[in-house]
């Protein structure tokens, strides 16, 4: 569980400038949740009842459709705070948030942490920026459904992990993927076939070795290259 409020909070970029004291009133007025992997913590369309902060775990933030395709906005880790403009704007919550792992969150109040934006205009200003830089996150994703194709944005992902995680030998560069085809498909907006069905084609044309959740890109000119030209 979580030991010291306090020190979350101050990991919080959003009161990483408060003083001790000011911490102490804030810690005051927050309360523990804790969740387990797979468990909902609110859903799309729920009243707001505050703000959440990522103490330990990833919280994923998705919106579901009609016919239950998921689309991943955020996954939000430790540090992090969700949930801050239906506390202002007096909406409900504008998407779901669920575990993607066990996780420990703090809770602030709609009414305390209105109150306390009002005593701390600082930390209302850094409320803003992190809206508006969630907010071009949202626009790049709207740009990406709109104008590439599932296997332009499957492209991108992979060669975005072979370069963050990937290990080299002369077979390539190795992956241990650590989502299945389900939930690349919920963060790419599409469904898990279309995933499953484009690894394979990119494997039948040598960019590609799959082998259940182990990957090798054997060719990383080559995907850049696919990623670069038009489809």
């Amino acid at each position: 569980m979580i030991d010291n409020i306090q020190a979350v909070l101050r990991k919080t970029p959003l009161f990483a400038s408060l003083t001790p004291e000011e911490l102490q009133a804030l810690a005051a007025r927050t309360s523990r949740r804790r969740l387990e992997r797979g468990e909902l913590l609110f859903g799309e369309g729920d009243p707001c009842t505050g703000l959440f902060l990522v103490a330990s775990g990833k919280m994923r933030i998705f919106k579901l459709s009609a016919s239950g395709r998921e689309q991943v906005l955020a996954v939000e880790g430790p540090g992090s705070s969700f949930a801050e403009l239906p506390v202002f704007d007096g909406g409900n919550y504008p998407a779901a948030a669920s575990a993607s792992e066990d996780a420990e969150l703090l809770f602030i109040s709609r009414k305390d942490f209105q109150n306390f934006c009002r005593e701390h205009p600082d930390v209302a200003l850094k409320v803003i920026a992190v809206v508006g830089a969630r907010l071009r996150r949202l626009v790049g994703i709207i740009e990406e459904l709109s104008f590439t194709t599932v296997r332009q944005r499957l492209i991108a992902l992979i060669l975005q992990l072979a370069e963050a995680e990937g290990t080299r030998s002369k077979q390539g560069i190795h992956l241990e993927l650590k989502k299945s085809h389900q939930d690349f498909a919920a963060e790419l907006g599409t469904v898990r076939e279309l995933v499953s069905r484009n690894l394979s084609r990119l494997q039948a044309q040598g960019y590609l070795e799959v082998e259940g959740r182990k990957l090798v890109v054997k060719d990383m000119a080559g995907l850049k290259r696919e990623l670069a030209s038009p489809e």
